[in-house]
């Protein structure tokens, strides 16, 4: 097995019996992560390997809120604590963490009828509401200031180098071409919109900070639930909101689910206690933001990392459907 934990320790101190079996989890793109049976049970086995979010100690108060919103009723897998009372185990300079097995599949927008729509943006807003409750203490000593929306000036020039690196990749492949055909589109798109860069964003709340249908597991047609909160932080609440949403219930085409999304965004702004007009602001901000973002393109040319690419025909579709309806979009998030 490649990247093979250190099963024998990783057991020992976390008193889980002796190992049956181990099998790597496909679904992540920073972290590694597996299935996981002993003679005492089955669990998830979490390798913290992102260097952005692997610190042991940040790992462990992202453990202890995960507990606090368990303890709220909110559905959580919350990681098991080892011998020595400790939920992060570092053997040989890496972090692992190990958790319950939660039986579930994970469930697509397209998969959803309304009502489970409405459930799903309840469940959000009741993670931001609990975490209001049980982050508190830290967010008064750890204030975060609005972010700056991204600057066109630098897309253009981000643009031009991806560009530079389409002409430079041969042969050329269907994937090249619509990267292309995409950069020029989004370029003019841009130069037409400049003028509705949105400000400084909007106050900040403690969010899950990457809620997706991967990071949601159902059980039957109830979330069982909502795992890897390695991006646990102080950000525009609306935002993940319409961030998720964007995920959630963004078809083939690159188009959304409009009665989908206004039946979620109606269950989370009464859930959450937010306003028609911050989910309208929310709105606007990330509509800009995907207008700004090629983080795919990047992975992609700049990395060779092709993980995203089945990802990015429908994602680069929204973003110009995004600009066409923008009313219809704003008003199934804030009607």
């Amino acid at each position: 097995m490649p990247h093979a934990p250190p099963l024998g320790p990783l057991l020992r101190q976390f008193a889980a019996g002796s190992a049956l079996a181990c099998e790597p989890v496909d679904q992540g793109l920073l972290n590694r992560g597996y299935r996981l049976r002993t003679t005492l049970g089955r669990y998830f086995l979490k390798h913290h390997f992102d260097p952005e979010t692997a610190d042991p100690a940040a790992i462990a108060r992202r453990h202890r809120a995960t507990q606090r919103l368990a303890d709220l009723g909110v559905p959580v897998a919350p990681a098991l604590a080892g011998r020595d009372g400790r939920t992060v185990a570092v053997v040989g300079g890496h972090a692992y963490a190990l958790h319950p097995w939660i039986e579930g599949r994970h469930r697509h927008g397209g998969q959803l009828g309304t009502g489970q729509c409405g459930r799903l943006g309840a469940l959000l807003g009741r993670v931001h509401a609990g975490l209001e409750h049980v982050m508190q203490p830290a967010y008064r000593r750890a204030r975060a200031e609005p972010a700056e929306s991204a600057d066109p000036a630098d897309t253009f020039s981000l643009i031009d180098e991806l560009l530079a690196r389409v002409r430079r990749h041969h042969p050329a492949d269907a994937f090249d071409e619509l990267a292309r055909h995409r950069l020029l589109e989004r370029r003019a798109l841009l130069e037409r919109h400049a003028d509705r860069r949105p400000p400084r964003g909007a106050s900040v709340g403690w969010v899950h900070g990457d809620f997706h249908p991967f990071n949601l597991l159902y059980r039957g047609d109830a979330p069982a639930a909502i795992v890897d909160w390695d991006r646990l932080g102080l950000r525009p609440r609306a935002e993940e909101a319409v961030r998720a949403a964007a995920i959630f219930f963004v078809q083939p085409a690159g188009t959304l689910d409009l009665p989908k999304v206004r039946a979620y965004a109606r269950a989370y702004r009464r859930a959450a206690g937010a306003t028609p007009s911050q989910l309208a602001a929310a709105v606007h901000r990330v509509w800009w933001e995907r207008l700004n973002d090629f983080w795919m393109l990047r992975w992609h040319y700049e990395r060779g990392d092709t993980r995203a690419d089945l990802q990015f025909p429908a994602a680069s579709a929204l973003a110009v459907w995004w600009t066409r309806e923008y009313d219809a979009v704003c008003g199934a998030f804030a009607d």
